[in-house]
């Protein structure tokens, strides 16, 4: 099996078993509502915090695959994380997704799935849309919003 293979199994595996999927409907929880009209996907991410940390990532929406799948693959990276942690995670998959060198210290496993994304350009921004979610909640939450994007 090739590693292009591979990867395709991986962005299917999570979008038919998604991770962290579905709200809690909490007022614990800070909640945020995107879509990219271009595709049809829809996404709502949920965030709870403890202190500086990420303590719980939920999800819920619709659209493709590349979508749904790299918000799955978003929760199970960012959760437990330190806020200035995700950030930095968030930045180098950014970096990854524009075809830019990036650090694999930091992006390892399932999230290297989405590194062909870059010869899709219309792909881009289903596999970047839960991640501008967190992004824009981890802004709120406190702190600068990365550069890298």
């Amino acid at each position: 099996m090739d590693l292009e293979q591979l990867y395709r199994q991986v962005i299917m595996e999570h979008y038919k078993r998604p991770k962290n999927k579905g709200l809690l409907n909490n007022d614990s929880y800070e909640l945020i509502h995107l879509n990219n009209p271009s595709c049809g996907d829809e996404i709502a991410v949920e965030v709870l915090y403890e202190d500086d940390t990420i303590k719980d990532i939920r999800h819920d929406g619709k659209g493709c695959s590349i979508c749904c799948s790299s918000a799955s693959i978003m929760s199970v990276m960012l959760k437990d994380k330190q806020v200035d942690d995700a950030k930095k995670i968030i930045y180098e998959y950014y970096e990854m997704i524009k075809g830019y060198p990036f650090n694999d210290q930091i992006l390892n496993g399932d999230i290297l799935a989405y590194q062909g994304v870059t010869k899709f350009p219309a792909r881009i921004k289903c596999a970047t849309l839960a991640w501008k979610a967190i992004e824009v909640l981890l802004e709120k939450h406190g702190g600068d919003r990365n550069n890298g994007w």
